[in-house]
């Protein structure tokens, strides 16, 4: 086995793509997924899933339609399956999230916003 520890900036340095997440490592059935996001999502949910957010740099606000919340550099948050949410950050931010394999970032949704799934870096 080769144990290697995973250096989030040097990955983070790989792509410039926007709300594309890449996947960086897997536990069991999940995915360990980095994006650079920036701007407006579109309200989407996951049926079947939590969906964990993680800031690594910048912050990002998550919109839900009772409410909001606002995660700075090192907050996390999950965010409870079936639950429409839509996340927006005005200046560029860092995030990884932990989802199971195969999860799309636009739920069921689809659109012009739907990353291609199962891209390593």
């Amino acid at each position: 086995m080769d144990y290697q520890a995973i250096n989030l900036q040097d990955k983070f340095a790989k792509f410039d793509e926007r709300w594309s997440p890449k996947i960086i490592a897997q536990m069991n059935d999940y995915h360990f997924k980095l994006a650079k996001v920036k701007g407006d999502f579109t309200w989407h949910d996951h049926k079947a899933t939590d969906e964990v957010f993680i800031v690594v740099k910048g912050q990002l606000r998550i919109d839900f339609r009772d409410g909001q919340v606002t995660l700075k550099e090192g907050e996390l948050l999950v965010v409870p399956k079936g639950v429409e949410h839509k996340p927006f950050t005005q200046e560029e931010c860092q995030i990884l999230l932990i989802e199971p394999a195969g999860t799309l970032n636009t739920g069921k949704v689809g659109g012009d916003r739907t990353a291609k799934d199962g891209i390593w870096i």
